[in-house]
């Protein structure tokens, strides 16, 4: 357990120090009194070799996504805006307070690209995190929306 927060610890440390211009962060992240002290990380690629334009963005979600017929509650949201001509892969880290998760709950990970406002990758399948076994880390590879 003491490892999973060192490679915590290391991980956050690892993307302050990329060179990814600076992300911003959700509406969650600025509540008062909220205590973070978990965390899903992780990289967000495409198998696609086209290079992003300067444009891009690469936004991720972490939602409970428990109910099928109700909207997914946004957990933490992060923008990246890749600069000087860093590629995929992506490193993220989106934050999480362990006293709000429901060991019952199903919650996840989505990750989408747009340039200019319009979406070029986004998930295709489901990255389940935290909760039923699921890792704290997932490798996210994105599927291209339409041909260019």
């Amino acid at each position: 357990m003491k490892l999973r927060y060192v490679r915590l610890g290391i991980m956050a440390l690892t993307l302050s120090a990329c060179s990814v211009a600076p992300q911003q962060r959700g509406p969650e992240a600025d509540v008062p009194g909220q205590t973070v002290s978990a965390a899903v990380t992780g990289t967000v690629s495409y198998r696609e070799r086209i290079a992003l334009p300067p444009t891009a963005v690469v936004k991720l979600q972490l939602l409970d996504v428990s109910f099928a017929d109700v909207a997914a509650t946004v957990l933490d949201s992060l923008t990246l805006r890749p600069s000087e001509g860093k590629q995929v892969p992506y490193e993220f880290l989106l934050r999480y307070d362990p006293a709000q998760i429901n060991a019952r709950n199903t919650y996840a990970v989505q990750a989408r690209i747009l340039v200019d406002g319009k979406l070029l990758f986004t998930t295709t399948q489901a990255y389940p995190v935290i909760t039923h076994g699921n890792p704290l880390d997932v490798n996210i590879v994105l599927q291209q929306v339409g041909a260019k």
